[in-house]
């Protein structure tokens, strides 16, 4: 296959990775060819399990779209809440913090609306607006585009914007957590915020439910091992046992023993 053809279907994958869904013609204006050309290129791409065509757009398969925000922040909320708590205790007033997008980082803000004189650096949206009373707190958020349900920014601003920033803390989520410790996400952008924060903060903390144990998204990037704290609402099913213990101090639990 020619090259060019090779460059501009991983374009079109990505760009769909990252959106959820855009259609033929919006592909064709980016790429400067033709719909016909697009439409050959989604022949080969919707012939697997990651892509599918819908009305004139292509999207991600059913498989691989993340749950709505509103049922996951919805799910095992005493567990995100006590694990909250626990993170919130680990950040001191005045600090510097990064904070990411997801449903568990939203009860972290929540759980630091005590805190005074922070500077949060996000892009979570709803998170911002959760610590937005304290007036003491000063929040930093990026340009771009708004993604609705998730009330959050992703993209090459949001990721250049946590490149102008370093902080004391990174706090962030993940989609899941495979066997080999491989931190999952369902886009490729939020790979890249996530990285840009765990790589410019002083102490990067991974904040889990245990159902993230074993969960699948496509998008790969870093490793749990890398982080300095990860804090989880209980020990990971049997299966994960090995991989939690190789943590050692660095995982703790909110709602049992190490």
């Amino acid at each position: 296959m020619a090259s060019k053809k090779i460059r501009r279907r991983d374009f079109i994958q990505q760009i769909v990775q990252e959106r959820g869904g855009v259609s033929v013609g919006a592909l064709a204006e980016m790429l400067g060819v033709s719909t016909q050309t697009i439409r050959r290129d989604l022949d080969i791409l919707c012939d697997g399990e990651n892509l599918r065509r819908a009305h004139g757009r292509i999207e991600l398969a059913e498989s691989r779209l993340n749950t709505p925000f509103d049922q996951r922040a919805g799910t095992n909320l005493r567990g995100k809440r006590s694990v909250s708590e626990l993170v919130a205790s680990m950040i001191p007033n005045g600090a510097n913090v990064f904070l990411s997008i997801g449903s568990t980082p939203l009860e972290v803000a929540k759980a630091l609306s005590g805190h005074q004189e922070l500077t949060v650096i996000t892009n979570n949206l709803s998170a911002a607006m959760a610590l937005s009373n304290e007036i003491s707190n000063r929040i930093l958020l990026p340009g771009g585009e708004l993604r609705l349900p998730d009330r959050d920014f992703i993209g090459e601003e949001a990721t250049d914007f946590f490149d102008r920033f370093r902080a004391e803390f990174a706090i962030f989520g993940v989609a899941g957590v495979a066997h080999d410790g491989g931190l999952l996400e369902f886009h490729p952008a939020e790979v890249r915020v996530r990285m840009k924060m765990q790589q410019h903060a002083a102490k990067s903390i991974l904040v889990i439910d245990s159902s993230k144990f074993g969960r699948i998204a496509p998008a790969l990037g870093g490793n749990i091992s890398d982080v300095d704290v990860v804090a989880c609402d209980r020990p990971p099913a049997p299966e994960f046992s090995d991989l939690a213990d190789s943590l050692g101090e660095a995982i703790t639990y909110s709602q049992g023993e190490r």
